[in-house]
């Protein structure tokens, strides 16, 4: 049992320092281990606690239903495919443990259909969470449902406005040439902001395996169709594109979505390149995954950059930005659901010879 405690604080304490962290001035001096573990012994979705070597240490009443285990409470220190012999769910607990990231898997133990979120923690410890699948997506599905009707019912009155500011600048005079201009500058930018806040929603309220419209993607391809779009802002500032790739480079996945990521990721080298500079895009495979890596000739990332760049609606120093066009603040945040719903990741650095690196992973094709 100690050893419980031990492992199951290191777990629950880590994630509470990273919430203090974000929320300066709270204490945790008293929280107490009891109700840790009585918030994990009430909570609405099953939980199971592992140690180094997959024995269970903890599994709660709702983890017990899940899996149709009554009793593997008293089971402790048992080796979990004893208690619940699967092989997929081991391999997903160890692809959590040495990749050190979560996991995410579709599991079906008997007639259940389960969400299966595996947490790596300190010392081999790992926490796997379980939610009924059906139930999941019905949340997600009416969710999505009100995020549209909101996102209808704000569209009529921005389309109309945007009519207002197009028929006022037709009769623009001297003296309100400016205010008529930036009208339409902030409709514009509010209605883009609408666009990025219903795509937000739709990509946090999709789950992985329901990416829709699967189909082959040469990435290489891909990164030339979006520059073309991109080339009439890049050439006003002498900005070229240097791609280096072996084609094809082919992925599965939402190709209007994989679209857009990549449209967010060079739109944002653009505006943080110096003009007659350069962005560079490599893209590579190893060991089953497609690398695509990004980097500007910018001032690069600052720790705060680093920390918060892919939450919604974060931005960075203005100085930093060398173009006068501004973005919504979701960009960055949008492609980082685009990657996770793609089974993949984002990650942001800086180069050591200067500029910020982006690089997005996702699985190639075998």
């Amino acid at each position: 049992m100690g050893l419980l405690l031990t492992g199951l604080l290191g777990l629950a304490l880590g994630w509470l320092l990273a919430r203090r962290r974000s929320r300066p001035g709270q204490s945790l001096s008293r929280l107490s281990l009891r109700q840790v573990l009585g918030w994990i012994a009430e909570a609405p979705e099953g939980w199971l606690i592992l140690d180094a070597a997959d024995r269970l240490q903890l599994i709660n009443l709702r983890a017990e239903r899940l899996l149709d285990v009554a009793g593997a409470g008293l089971r402790r220190q048992e080796p979990l495919e004893k208690v619940c012999p699967s092989p997929e769910l081991l391999e997903g607990i160890r692809n959590a443990r040495r990749r050190e990231r979560p996991q995410r898997l579709d599991w079906e133990p008997g007639d259940q259909q389960l969400a299966v979120f595996v947490l790596p923690g300190e010392g081999g410890w790992v926490a796997v969470m379980l939610q009924n699948r059906r139930s999941l997506e019905a949340q997600l599905e009416q969710q999505e449902r009100w995020v549209s009707d909101v996102a209808h019912e704000l569209k009529t009155p921005l389309t109309a406005l945007l009519l207002v500011g197009d028929s006022l600048a037709a009769h623009v005079n001297d003296a309100n040439a400016v205010l008529v201009e930036r009208l339409q500058r902030e409709l514009l930018r509010l209605q883009r902001l609408v666009g990025d806040l219903m795509e937000l929603s739709r990509l946090e309220n999709t789950l992985p395996e329901g990416v829709r419209l699967r189909s082959r993607v040469d990435l290489p391809q891909l990164v030339q169709q979006v520059w073309l779009g991109l080339r009439p802002l890049a050439e006003r500032r002498s900005i070229r594109l240097q791609l280096a790739a072996e084609a094809p480079l082919t992925v599965m996945g939402d190709g209007s979505r994989l679209h857009r990521a990549v449209l967010n990721l060079l739109d944002n080298a653009l505006r943080y390149s110096p003009d007659g500079g350069t962005v560079q895009v490599a893209i590579e495979v190893t060991a089953g995954w497609c690398l695509l890596t990004i980097r500007d000739e910018g001032p690069g990332l600052s720790e705060d950059d680093l920390e918060h760049m892919f939450e919604r609606f974060y931005r960075g120093d203005p100085s930093r930005v060398r173009s006068d066009r501004g973005g919504s603040g979701l960009g960055l945040a949008i492609v980082q659901q685009i990657a996770v719903t793609h089974g993949g990741r984002i990650q942001a650095s800086n180069h050591p010879d200067g500029g910020a690196v982006m690089e997005l992973l996702l699985r190639a094709m075998a």
